[in-house]
């Protein structure tokens, strides 16, 4: 029979003080790096020699794998890095303890004061030595439906962790999990919201704006794109090149969109909604200043596609302002967060005249009396517009 864990009988009461304080005392933070912070503090007025800790977690960013949170002594705060999804195929993952975890071990532990030639190979052995760490040990974090995840932990004290420390550590994981889990998925919602709505409309929804109907009057500046002869491109390309064709093109306009404070509401297709609200006072001119930035960049991307033999993209914009509703549209069961309103027609009917008219930027006249004095713009005339009585006066943009 094993013998018994040499346990010391105040730190288990400290234990308790810990899993306590994680299971009631964390309620009002929202964040789990701040909360593994703390824990590991409290872990060493315990009695428990943690020197450094990481907790590693797959996030499913539509940008990242997962999240490193690191801890080390004296630090107040974590540091938290984004874990890119080809990290799999790098030699920093390749033979590390989250490699190991998540090929299905329990447990990695490594002493680190043996000579390092029989202990595992690894950068992250190496470096640790080098730091003067004497003990290390990864586990498992186990969320619901299997997920799992990953939690190191590694001391300086001479002769590494002894048994009460790892009993002791061992003790929090079930509750760590818990309180984990909770601020992933709350994580994951937001982020969920952040990616197909938009960061503003996911704002509003958390903070429970759901019912059909609800919504509220935004003035805004209000911006439509939509690529030209895309229906043959899609039918005449490999699939693949159409999706890699559209990320590409989208990227081209969004990156700049999000940069000058505009939130893309919906992609449509080929084509894109996005408002610049006027509750920022430069929301018109952080508008063109974005077009400006997605012209660059549409050319940039001609220009590598070309070498691969594609043809350029064309596409056309038209930009209004107005006072758009923006709420919850749909049926009873499936909503969608956007806006609707004259001003959103004229947007679209002005991104519709860019054919006609060979310019590839339209704007109406109450949009260009805010910006005129600023932007490079032509008065291109007065056009009938589908859908509204009076011809409208039309500006071109020539950045």
């Amino acid at each position: 029979m094993d013998a018994p864990l040499n346990v010391d009988p105040v730190a288990t009461h400290d234990d308790n003080e810990i899993v306590h304080w994680l299971t009631n005392g964390t309620r009002d933070e929202r964040f789990i790096d701040n909360i593994f912070a703390e824990l590991c503090i409290r872990l060493q007025q315990a009695g428990i020699p943690v020197k450094r800790a990481s907790l590693h977690l797959l996030i499913h960013h539509p940008q990242w794998l997962g999240a490193r949170i690191m801890w080390a002594d004296g630090m107040r705060e974590a540091e938290i890095a984004r874990v890119d999804y080809d990290v799999r195929e790098r030699s920093e993952y390749i033979g590390s303890p989250a490699n190991e975890i998540h090929d299905g071990a329990t447990e990695v532990r490594e002493n680190l004061e043996r000579d390092a030639s029989l202990g595992r190979k690894h950068a992250v052995y190496d470096e640790m030595r080098a730091k003067g760490l004497t003990d290390y040990v990864a586990w498992p974090v186990y969320h619901t439906l299997g997920k799992r995840h990953l939690v190191t932990f590694a001391t300086d004290r001479p002769g590494g962790f002894d048994d009460a420390h790892i009993a002791g550590l061992l003790k929090l994981l079930p509750t760590l999990a818990l309180v984990s889990e909770i601020r992933m998925k709350n994580r994951l919602a937001r982020t969920l919201l952040e990616t197909y709505v938009g960061s503003h409309a996911g704002e509003l929804i958390l903070a429970g704006a759901t019912r059909r109907g609800s919504g509220t009057t935004v003035r805004a500046a209000i911006m439509i794109c939509d690529l030209r002869d895309f229906t043959k491109i899609s039918d005449n390309w490999p699939r693949d090149d159409v999706i890699d064709l559209l990320n590409g093109y989208f990227d081209a306009m969004s990156e700049p969109i999000a940069r000058h404070g505009g939130e893309i509401l919906k992609f449509i297709g080929d084509g894109l909604l996005a408002i610049f609200p006027l509750s920022e006072p430069k929301a018109c001119a952080n508008l063109l200043h974005a077009v400006s930035e997605a012209r660059q960049a549409m050319t940039a991307l001609n220009e590598s596609n070309s070498e691969t033999g594609r043809a350029p993209l064309n596409y056309g914009i038209g930009v209004h302002v107005g006072d758009v509703m923006y709420g919850n549209i749909g049926s009873r069961a499936r909503l969608d967060f956007t806006v609707i309103g004259p001003a959103v027609n004229m947007a679209s009917r002005l991104e519709t005249l860019t054919k006609q008219l060979g310019r590839p930027v339209l704007l109406s006249r109450a949009f260009a009396d805010s910006v005129e004095s600023d932007f490079n713009l032509e008065r291109v005339g007065e056009y009938p517009v589908r859908g509204f009585n009076d011809p409208i006066e039309i500006f071109a943009y020539n950045d």
